[in-house]
């Protein structure tokens, strides 16, 4: 049903070590991971637009997150009311809660394409193709290794083996711990990033659960070929670094503002003044005394006299 997915995932991996057999050995493990890195961060690339979204998205919902709170206070014995009253809240003011799923959404089919492509090219008999992929590129993808482990072995199907292929074990291992400590990592930044902070509420419960689960999600890893535990530890690097950057050029709204933005009353995210502790500790400028009012000139006239006594002539 899937074929058409696998048949697009299975013709970019091919174009894609097309290029890469001009810098280096076709038929080599380089060749082939470098054709599933490569592919990863195109994939990563285009999703960039998609990231941003889910920030923007983040941050309207931690500007909601109040109001939610009071909502929940306000209906918390009618759930339905409530949650009627919180969507409309999202819909009146542009949020969208499913927008954080959008990056994990887009990258699961190319995730599930690649399992199956490199799945049957490991499974593929000697002359036989698989789906965009060539008999004679399946051959060289089967036999090209990365220090003694080839793309398609697993951790499982190493260990398994008589005699055992230490080296498979090794680098399959490794990944698995790679991809297990990224994908907590990676949960765990998003998790802070998340609204809400009432301990109560199933999603934050989910959330922290989520944390705690991550790393055994390594386990599914054992059974993952190498070349798709590549494309997980590949992902999850540049999920790790690009949440970096852009939290750090979104940080926040609840974020302490740095020192000097402190000193001067400003608010760490745009320099705005801030209105709270901190603006209070700025020196208010004193403000100018009023101008006193100048006193008041009272000029003595001289007491009118008799014309008599003006004219120094004697009164009759």
């Amino acid at each position: 049903m899937l074929d058409w997915l696998y048949q697009i995932v299975a013709q970019l991996i091919v174009w894609m070590h097309t290029g890469l057999s001009t810098v280096v050995p076709k038929n080599s493990g380089w060749a082939w991971g470098g054709s599933i890195i490569l592919l990863t961060v195109l994939l990563r690339l285009a999703l960039v637009p998609l990231f941003v979204k889910q920030i923007h998205a983040s941050r309207k919902m931690q500007e909601l997150n109040p109001k939610v709170q009071a909502l929940r206070k306000k209906y918390k014995n009618d759930k339905q009311r409530l949650n009627q009253e919180v969507m409309k809240l999202y819909q009146e003011n542009g949020a969208n809660p499913l927008s954080g799923c959008l990056p994990i959404l887009v990258q699961m089919p190319v995730f599930i394409g690649l399992f199956q492509v490199l799945k049957r090219i490991s499974d593929a008999k000697p002359g036989h193709g698989v789906f965009a992929v060539t008999p004679e590129l399946v051959k060289s993808a089967q036999e090209a290794n990365i220090f003694g482990a080839h793309i398609p072995d697993t951790f499982l199907n190493a260990w398994g083996s008589d005699p055992k292929t230490w080296s498979a074990i090794v680098i399959t291992g490794i990944a698995v711990v790679i991809s297990s400590c990224t994908t907590f990592f990676t949960v765990r930044s998003s998790m802070k990033r998340q609204p809400v902070s009432d301990d109560a509420n199933p999603m934050m419960q989910a959330q922290k659960m989520m944390v705690f689960l991550a790393p055994l999600f390594g386990l599914f890893g054992l059974g993952f070929p190498l070349g798709v535990l590549m494309y997980w530890v590949t992902s999850n690097s540049w999920t790790l670094a690009q949440q970096h950057y852009i939290y750090s050029k979104y940080p926040p709204l609840n974020a302490a503002a740095p020192a000097g933005d402190a000193a001067k009353g400003k608010n760490a995210k745009d320099g705005t003044p801030s209105t709270g502790l901190k603006a209070k500790l700025k020196k208010e400028p004193e403000p100018e005394p009023e101008p006193e009012p100048k006193a008041k000139v009272v000029r003595n006239q001289p007491a009118r006299k008799p014309r008599s006594k003006r004219s120094g002539s004697q009164k009759r």
